[in-house]
């Protein structure tokens, strides 16, 4: 409770000092960017910032791309900056955007755009996606060509105008989604079979059980995706964007939701990364002690699920297989929509030419095919354009797809099958905490020890309670 209330004042203060800024009138800005008439000065030298949270391997990707632009734009200045992980990139741009220091570009998620727009601080991209002005000295122009436009995939695409006024606030630059990992050797020797529903996924958790009665058979690393999932496969709602945002989550469809994964913990059928206390891909990569079999996670960690190359030879200690997560409803499929997207950022000093240097740089991250394939063949994300198999390297890369030796390309080629499963939930002020509420209730109704028939009155308490801390 201290570290809620803590959060809340924090939270005020940051939007006392948002407000005083620019004002509070909404979570939409009053309209595009307009491009100056003389468009884009290639001659002018141009610094510009961009905020990520990329490893090591990730910013030597960045760093070659940054050399290719400049082959095209060799007056703008591209300066990148870690800034940790997504809370922390999250915190530190609200705390720049308050003192006008914020960068030029940051990765971001929705959730993260629409509490930047309370200062009016994200850039409304439809003019400069829209322009055919020429830039001088090149063969480019500032916005994107139809050609480029359908090239985006367009459920990626779509996710920069989630915000309630149809503009776009965000281009994508690369994507993840869940996927289910499995000991296919486990499999194989068993002769389970991969589960495509969640009926199935219980039923080969109970068969592993009788197999291994000390093992978990599934590890589910996001316990807020886990629930925001459920809620829109079975339609029983989670929030929406409606009348500056809503929390709808608190239904006995979801109430029952959780009385099912309660029992199915006190079976002892699964584990997530808050209860375990870590990562859950730890427990399927083990090998000598307690372990599970199938692990629910990022493909963006891919290579995290690959089991230990601990045997004499250096072969792999077991293989694995990858799927689709499982459905309750094969016509009503649902994936969840991660990765990163690009927002540009502006504040009382930022000059127009900056954001048009941001805009062509961005545009050139989403869509390089070289860039694009790169990030990809590196770290499991999903490329944003569909012309990136048309890269000779990345294209070979994809058809090698074959499991264990090869779990990254076998992963993104699944998650390039599924496009049209994916969905993103409502970005609104309140959205990021909603999201942090129904991952804190999942594990607090699975773990509770109360006796069965106390079980409807509690989670009646923790349903009104989590929607309170939403409020």
């Amino acid at each position: 409770m201290q570290k809620k209330i803590i959060a809340l004042l924090m939270s005020v203060l940051m939007l006392v000092g948002i407000c005083s800024m620019s004002g509070c009138g909404g979570s939409s800005n009053t309209g595009a960017f307009a491009i100056p008439e003389g468009g884009f000065n290639i001659n002018e030298p141009v610094e510009i910032t961009f905020a990520h949270t990329m490893n090591q391997e990730l910013q030597k990707v960045l760093d070659q791309a940054i050399a290719d632009f400049n082959k095209i734009y060799p007056n703008i200045t591209v300066k990148h900056s870690q800034y940790g992980g997504w809370k922390e990139i999250n915190g530190q741009i609200n705390t720049e955007i308050t003192g006008d220091t914020q960068p030029n570009i940051a990765y971001c998620y929705p959730d993260h755009v629409a509490m930047y727009n309370l200062a009016k601080a994200v850039v409304v991209l439809d003019n400069l996606i829209d322009s055919d002005m020429a830039i001088e000295g090149t063969s480019e122009v500032i916005g994107l060509t139809e050609a480029q436009k359908n090239d985006f995939i367009q459920s990626y695409y779509n996710e920069g105008k989630v915000y309630g006024d149809d503009m776009m606030y965000t281009m994508p630059l690369n994507k993840s989604t869940e996927a289910l990992f499995y000991n296919k050797t486990f499999f194989d020797q068993h002769g389970l079979k991969v589960p495509t529903t969640w009926d199935e996924l219980w039923a080969v958790c109970e068969q592993i059980k009788a197999i291994a009665p000390n093992d978990y058979p599934l590890g589910y690393d996001a316990e807020d995706n886990w629930f925001i999932t459920l809620c829109e496969q079975q339609k029983s709602g989670y929030t929406s964007a409606e009348n500056g945002g809503e929390y709808l989550f608190d239904n006995a469809e979801n109430k029952a939701m959780m009385k099912t994964l309660r029992e199915k913990y006190q079976k002892g059928l699964f584990t997530t990364q808050d209860i375990y206390g870590g990562y859950t891909s730890k427990l399927f990569t083990e090998t000598t002690d307690k372990k599970c079999y199938m692990c629910i996670g990022s493909t963006g960690g891919t290579k995290n699920q690959r089991s230990n190359s601990d045997m004499p030879d250096g072969t792999y200690a077991f293989e694995v297989g990858v799927a689709p997560i499982p459905q309750l409803d094969q016509n009503n499929r649902k994936v969840i929509s991660q990765g990163p997207n690009l927002c540009i950022l502006k504040g009382s000093k930022t000059t127009d030419q900056q954001i048009l240097a941001s805009w062509l740089f961005v545009k050139f991250l989403c869509t390089d095919t070289v860039f694009q394939g790169s990030m990809s063949m590196l770290q499991g994300y999903m490329p944003v354009i569909n012309s990136v198999v048309e890269n000779e390297t990345y294209a070979k890369w994809l058809q090698d797809a074959n499991g264990t030796n090869n779990l990254v390309a076998a992963a993104v080629k699944m998650g390039m099958e599924s496009t049209e499963d994916y969905f993103v939930s409502p970005a609104f002020r309140g959205s990021s905490a909603a999201r942090s509420e129904v991952g804190e209730l999942l594990i607090k109704c699975v773990v509770t020890e109360k006796a069965d028939s106390e079980v409807d009155a509690f989670l009646d308490q923790a349903f009104a309670e989590a929607v309170d801390n939403c409020q």
